[in-house]
């Protein structure tokens, strides 16, 4: 898999670039990242690429221009283009899934008060990471990234994968590792009894408790078996 980011900030990924599963996945040639200045496209001897928007109004607007001839350069039949923007879907785990099918994604990241309308048409999708404004698409396009890098088959162990959150509707459940007693504060004993079923069942339940304790929305949406209905009613 190819990742593509086009930026106006390629430092601002030095570091993102060493991150143990980033460069894992790398090293691996299981996927090429890479970041595009957006600068290098933009004409003239100060390589201005914003300006005030027509009509007036606080902030300034990157260019259409530098935007759509860096993507110009990048950009071919197999690529799948994403506009990082407030106005996008929010972005889900099951997107994350879903973009795996893709060979080359491009990841456009903002910045300013935002960029020239007419870049939105030439992309294929318009994704957001939130209900919130940040500085630029940066952080957006690191997310974005790593959700798609530890989904990579050899990355890591596919177990760790399949039953975290979101993948199935629910929160995972809860985890404890060493020391047993800390402070008062134990283990669940069914975690070292061995029961591999009766585990199993106990995970299921706690991710029903704390999905409901902390994402009763995603609840709403699980398809719940009258076993689960009858456990939540009396828990």
């Amino acid at each position: 898999m190819k990742i593509t980011i086009l930026t106006m900030f390629p430092e601002m990924f030095e570091s993102f670039m060493k991150a143990p599963l980033v460069r894992r996945a790398a090293e691996r040639h299981l996927a090429e990242i890479e970041t595009i200045d957006i600068r290098k496209y933009a004409g003239g001897s100060f390589r201005h690429i914003d300006d005030s928007p027509y009509g007036g109004g606080a902030g300034m607007i990157m260019r259409c221009a530098p935007v759509l001839d860096a993507l110009a350069a990048v950009r071919s039949d197999d690529s799948h283009v994403i506009l990082l923007a407030p106005a996008g879907t929010p972005y889900q785990q099951k997107d994350a899934r879903r973009l795996l099918r893709y060979d080359h994604v491009i990841l456009i990241a903002g910045h300013y008060e935002g960029v020239d309308a007419r870049v939105y048409d030439h992309a294929d999708e318009l994704v957001s990471v939130g209900d919130y404004i940040l500085s630029g698409g940066e952080l957006p396009a690191m997310t974005i990234t790593d959700s798609l890098i530890r989904l990579l088959e050899g990355v890591i162990r596919s177990e760790s994968t399949d039953v975290e959150s979101f993948e199935n509707g629910l929160l995972e459940y809860p985890q404890y590792t060493k020391p047993y007693d800390y402070h008062g504060e134990t283990v669940p004993d069914i975690l070292l009894s061995g029961d591999h079923a009766k585990i199993a069942r106990w995970k299921h339940e706690q991710s029903l408790l704390w999905t409901r304790k902390y994402r009763p929305d995603l609840l709403e949406a699980y398809p719940l078996s009258e076993e689960d209905r009858k456990f939540l009613e009396e828990n």
